[in-house]
Protein backbone atom coordinates (compact mmCIF):
# COMPACT_ATOMS: atom_id res chain seq x y z
CA UNK A 1 0.00 0.00 0.00
CA UNK A 2 1.50 3.32 -1.08
CA UNK A 3 1.75 6.14 1.42
CA UNK A 4 -0.68 9.00 1.11
CA UNK A 5 1.39 12.17 0.78
CA UNK A 6 -1.57 14.24 1.91
CA UNK A 7 -1.62 12.55 5.34
CA UNK A 8 2.08 13.32 5.73
CA UNK A 9 1.40 16.89 4.63
CA UNK A 10 -1.26 17.25 7.33
CA UNK A 11 1.25 16.18 9.97
CA UNK A 12 3.83 18.63 8.67
CA UNK A 13 1.36 21.50 8.35
CA UNK A 14 -0.01 20.87 11.83
CA UNK A 15 3.41 20.75 13.49
CA UNK A 16 4.52 23.96 11.77
CA UNK A 17 1.43 25.82 12.98
CA UNK A 18 1.75 24.43 16.50
CA UNK A 19 5.36 25.60 16.71
CA UNK A 20 4.63 29.02 15.22
CA UNK A 21 1.59 29.46 17.44
CA UNK A 22 3.52 28.70 20.63
CA UNK A 23 6.34 31.01 19.60
CA UNK A 24 3.99 33.81 18.59
CA UNK A 25 2.12 33.93 21.90
CA UNK A 26 5.27 33.62 24.00
CA UNK A 27 6.25 37.12 25.01
CA UNK A 28 9.10 37.75 27.45
CA UNK A 29 9.61 40.76 29.71
CA UNK A 30 12.72 41.62 31.71
CA UNK A 31 11.65 42.91 35.12
CA UNK A 32 13.50 45.78 36.85
CA UNK A 33 15.28 43.32 39.12
CA UNK A 34 16.54 41.28 36.16
CA UNK A 35 14.05 38.40 36.42
CA UNK A 36 12.29 37.23 33.26
CA UNK A 37 8.50 36.93 33.17
CA UNK A 38 6.18 35.71 30.44
CA UNK A 39 2.89 37.66 30.36
CA UNK A 40 -0.02 35.72 28.89
CA UNK A 41 -0.62 37.34 25.51
CA UNK A 42 -4.14 35.95 25.08
CA UNK A 43 -5.18 37.46 28.42
CA UNK A 44 -3.27 40.76 28.18
CA UNK A 45 -4.29 41.42 24.55
CA UNK A 46 -7.75 39.78 24.30
CA UNK A 47 -8.21 40.31 20.54
CA UNK A 48 -5.41 37.80 19.93
CA UNK A 49 -7.78 35.05 21.05
CA UNK A 50 -9.26 35.19 17.55
CA UNK A 51 -5.89 34.11 16.16
CA UNK A 52 -6.35 30.74 17.86
CA UNK A 53 -8.97 29.84 15.24
CA UNK A 54 -6.15 29.50 12.76
CA UNK A 55 -3.47 28.09 15.02
CA UNK A 56 -5.54 25.45 16.85
CA UNK A 57 -4.71 22.72 14.40
CA UNK A 58 -4.56 19.68 16.69
CA UNK A 59 -7.69 18.10 15.14
CA UNK A 60 -5.55 17.42 12.07
CA UNK A 61 -3.04 15.48 14.19
CA UNK A 62 -5.79 13.21 15.45
CA UNK A 63 -7.44 12.90 12.03
CA UNK A 64 -4.15 11.93 10.37
CA UNK A 65 -3.32 9.68 13.31
CA UNK A 66 -6.63 7.84 13.03
CA UNK A 67 -6.19 7.45 9.28
CA UNK A 68 -2.69 5.95 9.58
CA UNK A 69 -3.53 3.89 12.67
CA UNK A 70 -6.53 2.30 10.98
CA UNK A 71 -4.44 1.28 7.97
CA UNK A 72 -1.59 0.04 10.16
CA UNK A 73 -3.82 -2.02 12.48
CA UNK A 74 -5.60 -3.59 9.51
CA UNK A 75 -2.26 -4.71 8.04
CA UNK A 76 -1.00 -6.02 11.39
CA UNK A 77 -4.20 -7.95 12.06
CA UNK A 78 -4.14 -9.47 8.56
CA UNK A 79 -0.55 -10.61 9.22
CA UNK A 80 -1.56 -12.34 12.46
CA UNK A 81 -0.48 -9.63 14.90
CA UNK A 82 -2.15 -9.07 18.26
CA UNK A 83 -3.51 -5.93 19.84
CA UNK A 84 -0.80 -5.87 22.50
CA UNK A 85 1.98 -6.23 19.98
CA UNK A 86 0.61 -3.52 17.70
CA UNK A 87 -0.15 -1.10 20.53
CA UNK A 88 3.29 -1.73 22.01
CA UNK A 89 5.09 -0.94 18.76
CA UNK A 90 3.07 2.22 18.12
CA UNK A 91 3.43 3.41 21.71
CA UNK A 92 7.16 2.79 21.87
CA UNK A 93 7.74 5.08 18.88
CA UNK A 94 6.23 7.89 20.94
CA UNK A 95 7.65 6.91 24.30
CA UNK A 96 11.30 6.50 23.28
CA UNK A 97 11.91 10.06 22.02
CA UNK A 98 9.72 11.43 24.79
CA UNK A 99 11.72 9.56 27.42
CA UNK A 100 15.02 10.83 25.99
CA UNK A 101 13.72 14.40 25.92
CA UNK A 102 12.29 14.12 29.42
CA UNK A 103 15.47 12.55 30.76
CA UNK A 104 17.61 15.40 29.48
CA UNK A 105 15.22 18.05 30.80
CA UNK A 106 15.02 16.31 34.19
CA UNK A 107 18.81 16.10 34.33
CA UNK A 108 18.98 19.86 33.76
CA UNK A 109 16.31 20.41 36.43
CA UNK A 110 18.23 18.31 38.92
CA UNK A 111 21.47 20.21 38.26
CA UNK A 112 19.75 23.61 38.49
CA UNK A 113 18.00 22.67 41.73
CA UNK A 114 21.30 21.43 43.20
CA UNK A 115 23.14 24.68 42.43
CA UNK A 116 20.35 26.80 43.90
CA UNK A 117 18.51 28.24 40.89
CA UNK A 118 15.48 30.27 41.98
CA UNK A 119 12.50 27.92 42.44
CA UNK A 120 10.09 30.28 40.64
CA UNK A 121 12.33 30.54 37.60
CA UNK A 122 12.91 26.79 37.58
CA UNK A 123 9.18 26.12 37.82
CA UNK A 124 8.43 28.47 34.90
CA UNK A 125 11.12 26.92 32.72
CA UNK A 126 9.98 23.42 33.66
CA UNK A 127 6.43 24.29 32.70
CA UNK A 128 7.54 25.77 29.35
CA UNK A 129 9.42 22.57 28.51
CA UNK A 130 6.37 20.39 29.27
CA UNK A 131 3.46 22.53 28.08
CA UNK A 132 3.11 20.54 24.84
CA UNK A 133 2.88 17.19 26.62
CA UNK A 134 -0.94 17.20 26.95
CA UNK A 135 -1.15 15.67 23.48
CA UNK A 136 0.90 12.58 24.33
CA UNK A 137 -1.25 10.86 27.01
CA UNK A 138 -4.41 11.46 24.97
CA UNK A 139 -2.82 10.07 21.82
CA UNK A 140 -1.42 7.05 23.68
CA UNK A 141 -4.86 6.26 25.14
CA UNK A 142 -6.51 6.48 21.73
CA UNK A 143 -3.75 4.33 20.28
CA UNK A 144 -4.33 1.69 22.97
CA UNK A 145 -8.06 1.75 22.21
CA UNK A 146 -7.56 1.51 18.43
CA UNK A 147 -8.31 -2.23 18.08
CA UNK A 148 -11.65 -1.74 19.85
CA UNK A 149 -12.45 1.55 18.13
CA UNK A 150 -11.59 0.15 14.71
CA UNK A 151 -13.76 -2.91 15.31
CA UNK A 152 -16.65 -0.60 16.21
CA UNK A 153 -15.95 1.40 13.06
CA UNK A 154 -16.07 -1.76 10.95
CA UNK A 155 -19.52 -2.57 12.33
CA UNK A 156 -21.21 0.84 12.65
CA UNK A 157 -19.18 3.27 10.51
CA UNK A 158 -20.14 6.93 10.89
CA UNK A 159 -22.52 6.16 13.74
CA UNK A 160 -19.51 5.67 16.02
CA UNK A 161 -18.15 9.25 15.85
CA UNK A 162 -21.75 10.49 16.15
CA UNK A 163 -22.20 8.49 19.35
CA UNK A 164 -18.83 9.65 20.71
CA UNK A 165 -19.74 13.27 19.92
CA UNK A 166 -23.04 12.86 21.78
CA UNK A 167 -21.18 11.46 24.79
CA UNK A 168 -18.77 14.40 24.69
CA UNK A 169 -21.69 16.86 24.61
CA UNK A 170 -23.31 15.10 27.57
CA UNK A 171 -20.05 15.27 29.54
CA UNK A 172 -19.82 18.99 28.77
CA UNK A 173 -23.36 19.55 30.04
CA UNK A 174 -22.48 17.77 33.28
CA UNK A 175 -19.37 19.92 33.68
CA UNK A 176 -21.28 23.18 33.16
CA UNK A 177 -24.64 22.41 34.73
CA UNK A 178 -23.76 19.92 37.45
CA UNK A 179 -20.31 21.36 38.22
CA UNK A 180 -18.68 17.95 37.81
CA UNK A 181 -15.15 18.90 36.66
CA UNK A 182 -13.77 15.37 36.80
CA UNK A 183 -16.36 14.24 34.24
CA UNK A 184 -14.70 16.71 31.89
CA UNK A 185 -11.56 14.59 31.85
CA UNK A 186 -13.47 12.16 29.64
CA UNK A 187 -13.69 14.86 26.98
CA UNK A 188 -9.95 14.67 26.38
CA UNK A 189 -10.56 11.24 24.89
CA UNK A 190 -14.09 11.83 23.58
CA UNK A 191 -13.56 15.14 21.76
CA UNK A 192 -10.22 14.25 20.22
CA UNK A 193 -11.51 10.71 19.73
CA UNK A 194 -14.14 12.04 17.29
CA UNK A 195 -11.40 13.37 14.99
CA UNK A 196 -9.44 10.13 15.43
CA UNK A 197 -12.51 8.02 14.59
CA UNK A 198 -13.26 10.19 11.57
CA UNK A 199 -9.76 9.26 10.40
CA UNK A 200 -10.97 5.65 10.14
CA UNK A 201 -14.01 6.82 8.18
CA UNK A 202 -11.83 8.87 5.88
CA UNK A 203 -9.52 5.93 5.23
CA UNK A 204 -12.45 3.68 4.34
CA UNK A 205 -13.98 6.25 1.99
CA UNK A 206 -17.03 7.00 4.13
CA UNK A 207 -16.26 10.73 4.03
CA UNK A 208 -15.57 10.88 0.30
CA UNK A 209 -18.31 8.77 -1.30
CA UNK A 210 -20.27 11.93 -1.99
CA UNK A 211 -19.37 15.60 -1.75
CA UNK A 212 -22.20 16.41 0.63
CA UNK A 213 -20.59 14.62 3.58
CA UNK A 214 -17.46 16.80 3.94
CA UNK A 215 -19.52 19.90 3.09
CA UNK A 216 -21.97 19.01 5.86
CA UNK A 217 -19.12 18.46 8.31
CA UNK A 218 -17.41 21.76 7.45
CA UNK A 219 -20.58 23.87 7.37
CA UNK A 220 -22.29 22.16 10.28
CA UNK A 221 -19.21 22.37 12.48
CA UNK A 222 -18.65 26.05 11.67
CA UNK A 223 -22.30 26.99 12.32
CA UNK A 224 -22.34 25.05 15.59
CA UNK A 225 -19.10 26.72 16.70
CA UNK A 226 -20.49 30.18 15.90
CA UNK A 227 -23.63 29.44 17.91
CA UNK A 228 -21.67 28.10 20.87
CA UNK A 229 -19.27 31.06 21.11
CA UNK A 230 -21.78 33.78 20.09
CA UNK A 231 -25.03 33.41 22.02
CA UNK A 232 -23.60 30.28 23.64
CA UNK A 233 -21.50 30.14 26.82
CA UNK A 234 -18.07 29.40 25.35
CA UNK A 235 -15.20 31.83 24.63
CA UNK A 236 -13.68 32.20 21.19
CA UNK A 237 -10.19 31.21 22.31
CA UNK A 238 -9.23 27.66 21.35
CA UNK A 239 -6.15 27.82 23.57
CA UNK A 240 -6.28 27.94 27.37
CA UNK A 241 -6.56 31.44 28.84
CA UNK A 242 -5.95 31.69 32.58
CA UNK A 243 -9.11 32.51 34.49
CA UNK A 244 -11.42 31.91 31.54
CA UNK A 245 -14.38 29.77 32.58
CA UNK A 246 -15.61 27.79 30.78
CA UNK A 247 -12.57 26.93 28.72
CA UNK A 248 -12.47 25.32 25.30
CA UNK A 249 -9.38 23.25 26.05
CA UNK A 250 -9.32 22.41 29.76
CA UNK A 251 -11.18 20.16 29.22
CA UNK A 252 -11.96 20.21 25.47
CA UNK A 253 -15.44 21.64 25.08
CA UNK A 254 -18.30 20.97 22.69
CA UNK A 255 -17.22 24.19 20.93
CA UNK A 256 -13.79 22.65 20.36
CA UNK A 257 -15.56 19.56 19.06
CA UNK A 258 -17.54 21.67 16.59
CA UNK A 259 -14.34 23.36 15.38
CA UNK A 260 -12.64 19.97 15.02
CA UNK A 261 -15.52 18.64 12.90
CA UNK A 262 -15.38 21.76 10.71
CA UNK A 263 -11.63 21.29 10.22
CA UNK A 264 -12.10 17.64 9.27
CA UNK A 265 -14.72 18.54 6.68
CA UNK A 266 -12.55 21.29 5.18
CA UNK A 267 -9.52 19.01 5.19
CA UNK A 268 -11.37 16.33 3.19
CA UNK A 269 -12.79 18.92 0.78
CA UNK A 270 -9.40 20.38 -0.18
CA UNK A 271 -7.63 16.99 -0.29
CA UNK A 272 -7.84 16.48 -4.10
CA UNK A 273 -6.39 19.93 -4.84
CA UNK A 274 -3.57 19.57 -2.30
CA UNK A 275 -2.73 16.06 -3.56
CA UNK A 276 -2.28 17.46 -7.08
CA UNK A 277 0.10 20.02 -5.62
CA UNK A 278 2.04 17.40 -3.65
CA UNK A 279 2.72 15.35 -6.77
CA UNK A 280 5.45 17.84 -7.74
CA UNK A 281 8.81 16.67 -6.43
CA UNK A 282 9.96 20.18 -5.54
CA UNK A 283 6.98 20.62 -3.24
CA UNK A 284 7.37 17.17 -1.73
CA UNK A 285 11.04 17.80 -0.97
CA UNK A 286 9.92 20.69 1.24
CA UNK A 287 7.16 18.76 3.01
CA UNK A 288 8.77 15.38 3.60
CA UNK A 289 11.68 16.50 5.84
CA UNK A 290 9.28 18.30 8.18
CA UNK A 291 7.13 15.19 8.57
CA UNK A 292 10.22 13.09 9.20
CA UNK A 293 11.25 15.19 12.21
CA UNK A 294 7.76 16.04 13.45
CA UNK A 295 8.28 14.41 16.85
CA UNK A 296 11.59 16.21 17.32
CA UNK A 297 10.03 19.55 16.41
CA UNK A 298 7.09 18.92 18.72
CA UNK A 299 9.21 17.97 21.72
CA UNK A 300 12.06 20.47 21.39
CA UNK A 301 10.47 23.62 19.96
CA UNK A 302 10.40 25.52 23.27
CA UNK A 303 14.14 25.10 23.87
CA UNK A 304 14.99 27.93 21.42
CA UNK A 305 12.80 30.25 23.52
CA UNK A 306 15.02 29.54 26.53
CA UNK A 307 18.16 30.05 24.44
CA UNK A 308 17.00 33.46 23.20
CA UNK A 309 15.76 34.41 26.66
CA UNK A 310 19.26 33.78 28.05
CA UNK A 311 21.04 35.45 25.14
CA UNK A 312 18.94 38.61 24.81
CA UNK A 313 16.66 39.09 27.81
CA UNK A 314 18.87 38.08 30.73
CA UNK A 315 21.61 40.24 29.25
CA UNK A 316 19.27 43.17 28.61
CA UNK A 317 20.12 43.25 24.89
CA UNK A 318 16.55 42.71 23.67
CA UNK A 319 14.57 45.86 22.84
CA UNK A 320 11.39 45.93 24.90
CA UNK A 321 8.60 48.13 23.56
CA UNK A 322 5.26 48.10 25.38
CA UNK A 323 3.84 44.58 25.48
CA UNK A 324 1.34 44.15 22.63
CA UNK A 325 2.13 47.52 21.00
CA UNK A 326 2.66 47.88 17.20
CA UNK A 327 6.43 47.99 17.78
CA UNK A 328 6.21 44.82 19.85
CA UNK A 329 4.35 43.08 17.01
CA UNK A 330 6.93 44.28 14.47
CA UNK A 331 9.63 42.60 16.56
CA UNK A 332 7.75 39.30 16.35
CA UNK A 333 9.19 38.87 12.83
CA UNK A 334 12.89 38.73 13.85
CA UNK A 335 11.82 36.83 16.97
CA UNK A 336 10.28 34.06 14.88
CA UNK A 337 13.18 34.02 12.44
CA UNK A 338 15.77 33.69 15.20
CA UNK A 339 13.76 30.94 16.89
CA UNK A 340 13.55 29.10 13.56
CA UNK A 341 17.31 29.28 13.10
CA UNK A 342 17.97 27.99 16.61
CA UNK A 343 15.45 25.16 16.20
CA UNK A 344 17.05 24.17 12.88
CA UNK A 345 20.37 23.90 14.69
CA UNK A 346 18.79 21.83 17.48
CA UNK A 347 17.23 19.45 14.94
CA UNK A 348 20.57 19.08 13.19
CA UNK A 349 22.37 18.33 16.46
CA UNK A 350 19.72 15.76 17.36
CA UNK A 351 19.92 13.96 14.02
CA UNK A 352 22.20 11.16 15.33
CA UNK A 353 19.87 10.72 18.31
CA UNK A 354 16.84 10.46 16.01
CA UNK A 355 18.59 7.89 13.84
CA UNK A 356 19.54 5.88 16.91
CA UNK A 357 15.98 5.95 18.25
CA UNK A 358 14.61 4.94 14.85
CA UNK A 359 17.01 1.98 14.79
CA UNK A 360 16.00 0.92 18.30
CA UNK A 361 12.31 1.29 17.48
CA UNK A 362 12.68 -0.62 14.23
CA UNK A 363 14.76 -3.54 15.52
CA UNK A 364 13.88 -3.93 19.19
CA UNK A 365 10.24 -3.56 20.01
CA UNK A 366 7.26 -5.57 21.29
CA UNK A 367 6.71 -8.73 19.28
CA UNK A 368 3.74 -9.04 16.96
CA UNK A 369 2.34 -11.52 19.49
CA UNK A 370 4.27 -10.96 22.76
CA UNK A 371 4.29 -13.74 25.33
CA UNK A 372 3.60 -11.30 28.16
CA UNK A 373 1.12 -8.80 26.68
CA UNK A 374 0.21 -7.52 30.14
CA UNK A 375 3.60 -5.79 30.29
CA UNK A 376 2.53 -3.46 27.46
CA UNK A 377 -0.69 -2.48 29.23
CA UNK A 378 1.08 -2.11 32.58
CA UNK A 379 3.71 0.10 30.95
CA UNK A 380 1.09 2.38 29.45
CA UNK A 381 -0.71 2.52 32.80
CA UNK A 382 2.52 3.89 34.30
CA UNK A 383 3.57 6.20 31.46
CA UNK A 384 0.27 7.91 30.66
CA UNK A 385 -0.33 9.44 34.13
CA UNK A 386 3.33 10.51 34.29
CA UNK A 387 3.03 12.37 30.99
CA UNK A 388 -0.21 13.96 32.14
CA UNK A 389 1.53 15.20 35.31
CA UNK A 390 4.32 16.75 33.23
CA UNK A 391 1.73 18.42 30.99
CA UNK A 392 -0.13 19.97 33.93
CA UNK A 393 2.69 20.74 36.38
CA UNK A 394 5.78 20.88 34.20
CA UNK A 395 9.16 19.32 34.93
CA UNK A 396 9.80 21.31 38.10
CA UNK A 397 6.57 21.89 40.04
CA UNK A 398 7.27 24.52 42.72
CA UNK A 399 10.94 24.26 41.75
CA UNK A 400 11.19 20.63 42.90
CA UNK A 401 12.35 17.52 41.05
CA UNK A 402 9.24 15.41 40.12
CA UNK A 403 10.34 12.03 41.40
CA UNK A 404 7.14 10.02 40.89
CA UNK A 405 6.34 11.18 37.32
CA UNK A 406 9.98 10.69 36.31
CA UNK A 407 9.94 7.15 37.68
CA UNK A 408 6.56 6.46 36.07
CA UNK A 409 7.75 7.46 32.61
CA UNK A 410 11.01 5.51 32.93
CA UNK A 411 9.32 2.35 34.19
CA UNK A 412 6.44 2.64 31.74
CA UNK A 413 8.74 3.02 28.72
CA UNK A 414 10.84 0.07 29.85
CA UNK A 415 7.79 -2.16 30.36
CA UNK A 416 6.32 -1.33 26.95
CA UNK A 417 9.64 -2.24 25.35
CA UNK A 418 10.32 -5.40 27.35
CA UNK A 419 8.56 -7.95 25.07
CA UNK A 420 11.35 -7.47 22.52
CA UNK A 421 11.42 -8.95 19.06
CA UNK A 422 13.86 -8.39 16.20
CA UNK A 423 12.04 -6.99 13.17
CA UNK A 424 11.86 -9.05 10.04
CA UNK A 425 12.90 -6.94 7.06
CA UNK A 426 10.02 -6.38 4.70
CA UNK A 427 7.34 -7.49 7.19
CA UNK A 428 4.28 -5.30 7.81
CA UNK A 429 5.60 -4.66 11.34
CA UNK A 430 8.97 -3.49 10.02
CA UNK A 431 7.29 -1.15 7.54
CA UNK A 432 5.10 0.29 10.28
CA UNK A 433 8.21 1.04 12.33
CA UNK A 434 9.29 3.52 9.65
CA UNK A 435 6.10 5.57 9.88
CA UNK A 436 6.14 8.89 11.76
CA UNK A 437 5.35 8.41 15.44
CA UNK A 438 2.23 10.54 15.32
Amino acid sequence: MSRDRYVDFLRAWAIVLVVLGHWLITGLVREPGGAISAPELLAVVPWTQWLTLGFQIMPLFFLAGGRSAGDSWSRARAAGGTAAGWVGRRSLRLLLPTAVYSGLVLLAVGICAAVGVDSGTLSLVGWAMGMQFWFLPVYLVLGALTPVLHAAHGRWGLRVPLAVAAAAALADVLVLAAHAPYVGLLDYVLVWGVAYQLGFCWGDGLLTRNRTTPVALAAGGAVAFAALVGPGPFPVSLILVTGQDPSNTDPPSVAMLAWAVAQVGLCVLVAPAVRRWLVHDRVWRLVRPVGGVSMTLYLWHMLPVLVLAAAFYLTGLAPEPAFGSPSWWALRVPWLLLLGLVLAGVVRLLRPVDRGLAAVSGRTRPAAAPRRPWLVWLGLAAAVPALARFAVQGFAPDGRFPVLPAAGLAVGTALVGLPWDRARRGSPEAKDALEPAA
